[in-house]
């Protein structure tokens, strides 16, 4: 073994014991009563211990938005197993967020203003943010995509009155029963969390399929993934698209059904990610590199199923998502009762957040970014010329450069780096392909969309 391969398995476990005892006195501080003074000197002195100085973060503390959904998993996990402090991050904040809106809303002030420096986003909000989009005044507020956090975890949920009526994943019979609602004045409602990102161009999709118009056949609105449940017990909704543990509640509850996974709409489809202010990470890029660490540990200790059961009983807590641990437990071992009779169990269509069948889901492909900006031009988001500097502005908002020296001086191994920005054609479940080569060719085979092409 050479000496560098002798200094770096030496410091790799040093890193682990550390993170044993920073784990221990972070679960203290996170689960129960804050830590005393001493906890607090104990988890200096492991970080110092541990963390070598050509990497150790300009700054401790970042302040971290996330929405309790399962694609918030790697945020808490890194944070309360200790993840996050065994890269010298031992002051992240995690900042449950009301709604996507104020996600936004708080980004933009920053964490200096009351808001927060990053986290959890769906695509491609950070574009559109970087972009002065979906900002206040259009302030551009420019953002850096680090990392995805997961692939699947989401599903279109539907109301029970219409089970059996063929309102499914292919749509058999609905876009019959769509076009009678339509005409009786009483048009389907829809929603999804936010407007014009992906939790939008799931459903949109999935209606367009199915040969139903989602702005011109439907009603289709945004709502907080925390009011689904209440809104389809009132009747008030016919169908949802939203993340897990909302669909799969609304199964338990017994007001609805799962008329589709988005993992069966697109097989390991790229879903949330990892996105930070760029001033924050200019100003901290070893900080940042540190968060990256700590996110990718956590999603391979995540993507080990031995560990799902704790993972349930961490996101369920009072802390974070709230709920009873049944709801979580099932759908993350990648079993699904749909509710119509229809039952899942493959693990491969469960949350998966380090490796799915096609390689890295923690790293961030620039061809999924265009996925996003292209569908986002499909209908209308976007005007169509946007298509032409979409490049441009994926190359400066997506950092996958920082993402890789993370995972290199984290010890990754080279076969789990992908050495392509592109991860190709993507297939899906109608048979359409998205070649990132030429998404202007995907446009073209789309029989529903608001652009000409």
């Amino acid at each position: 073994m050479t000496e560098f391969s002798n200094q770096f398995s030496r410091r790799k476990f040093l890193l682990t014991v550390g993170a044993s005892a920073v784990g221990s006195v972070l679960l203290k501080g996170c689960l129960g009563n804050p830590p005393d003074f001493a906890d607090t000197a104990q988890v200096q002195q492991v970080v110092a211990a541990n963390i070598s100085p050509e990497q150790a973060p300009e700054t401790t503390r970042v302040k971290l938005g996330y929405i309790p959904i399962v694609e918030s998993a790697p945020l808490i996990i890194a944070k309360e197993k200790g993840f996050f402090a065994k890269y010298g991050m031992a002051d992240v904040e995690l900042s449950k967020q009301a709604s996507w809106g104020s996600a936004r809303d708080n980004v933009e002030i920053g964490s200096a203003g009351g808001g927060i420096d990053g986290g959890q986003w769906q695509m491609p909000m950070p574009h559109l943010i970087s972009e002065g989009v979906i900002t206040k005044g259009n302030a551009k507020i420019p953002m850096y995509v680090l990392a995805q956090l997961i692939t699947h975890g989401n599903g279109i949920a539907i109301a029970s009155k219409w089970q059996g009526q063929g309102v499914d994943l292919k749509m058999a019979q609905g876009k019959g029963i769509v076009s009678q609602l339509k005409s009786a004045g009483t048009p389907f409602k829809a929603a999804h969390t936010f407007p014009h990102v992906n939790q939008d161009f799931w459903i949109r999709y999935w209606l367009a399929a199915g040969g139903i118009d989602p702005d011109r056949d439907i009603n289709l609105m945004p709502v907080p993934s925390a009011q689904t449940v209440a809104n389809m017990k009132t009747g008030t909704m016919d169908a949802f698209s939203t993340g897990d543990p909302w669909p799969y509640r609304i199964v338990k509850d017994k007001i609805g059904y799962m008329a589709a996974l988005t993992a069966e709409i697109w097989k390991n489809h790229p879903e949330e990610y990892f996105a930070m202010r760029a001033d924050w990470v200019d100003k901290n890029p070893k900080a940042t590199k540190a968060l990256l660490k700590g996110i990718m540990e956590a999603q391979q200790w995540l993507d080990n199923f031995d560990n799902r059961q704790e993972a349930a009983k961490i996101l369920a807590g009072r802390n974070y998502f709230n709920l009873p641990v049944a709801i979580l437990l099932e759908p993350f071992q990648g079993r699904y009762d749909m509710g119509d009779g229809r039952k899942i169990d493959d693990q491969s269509m469960a949350p998966l957040y380090w490796k799915d069948e096609k390689g890295s889901v923690s790293y961030p492909y620039k061809s999924h970014d265009l996925w996003f900006i292209t569908e986002s031009i499909r209908w209308g988001f976007l005007p169509q010329d946007y298509l032409t500097k979409a490049k441009a502005v994926i190359d400066q908002v997506n950092r996958e450069d920082i993402w890789r020296e993370a995972a290199k001086e984290a010890g990754i191994a080279a076969a789990d780096i992908p050495t392509s920005t592109s991860r190709g054609v993507e297939t899906f479940f109608d048979g359409i392909k998205f070649d990132p080569e030429n998404p202007t060719a995907y446009l073209k085979s789309l029989q529903i969309k608001r652009v000409k092409a």
